[in-house]
């Protein structure tokens, strides 16, 4: 189901939490001119004198405004900091689709990045700030944002991500570049948010990659609301890897970077026959009461429409397979199942999972009241498709 599926990767909750217009007590507002002339909303902030800058990328239920507390603390310890609006967000121009996730997923792909790089561009045109010692954060389907950033621009020594995952090209950069320091927070009541954190930061070897996780907190910045000690732990962050011991890219050529355990996992997994493989040493090892060690639910399920985007309906059927084998409980298992299959163009299977999808949903542990309305639209969705549309066979 696409906007479950997509919560801990690029995370398109695009309802709309009717959320103010950002308050500019501290910050001022700017304004960031898109590659294709759209005009962003942006709130900076400054220490009035150099340091280092930051960019902050918002939930997509929300805008900028979630990083007004962050913002005011960074700046009263010498962080020159921007939090943008996305296009068709908050105070921003341009168009955000609510009620198509492909075509809204669209936009991300082709106009997001030049978005963030605008942004970019604003906060070092500031006064102060110093071009060589950037870091980025985001939340939720920020985080990718903040990846991708770090990924285009050697200046960005580190990143902080919250609840939120990347897509594959930001994973392997992570995988490929050790020296650059991941901070990662999410909270056990978010679904798997935890579990999905503690594999993103797996992708990078750096011995100083830090993990905070609470009980309870809720989703992405919203756990700062809950946890005042979230904020602090964060400035403390850019301090130590901004100011103190700045993180550095290694000059000219060095050895291959030794990928973390979750980039070697991966590797395994996105194998021929792997997925297979493991789903049967999963139900051998039930069997005799063991335990076989496997990537979180999102993860495994976020592998599995990459296969579809790649075109492989099979691979990601066997990855689904395996994430239905391990959480048979799961609704968003099933519905994902159901969308390999349809891929496929096996219309039984992909209405049996449908149905499975939408019977789970009771007695799913894992899913808040929004994902379970989503997940249920979503296999409703497919049944009616499914009566009603011509058989190919």
């Amino acid at each position: 189901m696409f906007a479950t599926r997509c919560r801990l990767v690029l995370a398109l909750a695009l309802v709309s939490l009717g959320a103010a217009p950002a308050a500019e007590a501290a910050g001022r507002k700017v304004e960031v001119r898109a590659p294709d002339g759209v005009a962003l909303a942006a709130t900076v902030w400054s220490p009035e004198r150099p340091g280092p800058g930051i960019v902050l990328f918002h939930m997509c239920n929300s805008d900028r405004s979630a990083w007004a507390g962050l913002g005011d603390q960074l700046a009263a310890r010498g962080f020159h900091v921007l939090a943008l609006d996305y296009r068709g967000y908050g105070e921003s121009g341009g168009v955000r689709d609510k009620e198509n996730p492909e075509a809204q997923q669209r936009i991300i792909t082709e106009k997001w990045p030049g978005d963030a790089d605008a942004a970019l561009a604003v906060l070092l045109a500031q006064p102060g700030v110093d071009r060589e010692r950037l870091g980025a954060a985001g939340g939720s389907c920020g985080v990718n944002q903040a990846v991708q950033l770090a990924r285009r621009h050697p200046e960005v020594r580190t990143v902080v991500a919250l609840a939120g995952n990347t897509d594959r090209a930001g994973r392997d950069f992570l995988a490929a570049n050790p020296w650059l320091p991941v901070f990662a927070s999410a909270a056990r009541d978010d679904g798997g948010a935890v579990e999905g954190m503690q594999w993103l930061i797996g992708y990078s070897s750096n011995p100083a990659n830090r993990m905070v996780e609470y009980e309870k907190g809720g989703h992405g910045t919203q756990m700062f609301a809950v946890h005042a000690d979230l904020e602090p732990a964060i400035v403390d962050w850019f301090e130590e890897h901004l100011v103190r011991h700045p993180a550095t890219r290694p000059a000219g050529a060095s050895p291959p970077a030794r990928p973390g355990r979750s980039a070697q996992l991966e590797a395994g997994l996105r194998a021929p026959g792997a997925a297979a493989k493991l789903r049967a040493e999963l139900r051998s090892a039930r069997g005799g009461g063991k335990t076989v060690p496997l990537p979180p639910e999102n993860v495994v399920n976020l592998l599995g429409y990459e296969k579809l985007q790649e075109k492989d309906a099979a691979g990601a059927i066997e990855l689904f397979l395996l994430n239905v084998e391990a959480h048979p409980e799961s609704a968003n298992a099933h519905d994902s199942l159901s969308d390999g299959y349809l891929a496929a163009g096996d219309r039984e299977r992909a209405r049996e999972h449908a149905e499975k999808a939408i019977a789970a949903l009771a007695g799913d542990p894992n899913q808040s009241a929004e994902s379970q309305k989503a997940i249920r639209a979503a296999a409703e969705a497919k049944l009616r498709d499914l009566a009603t549309a011509p058989r190919k066979d």
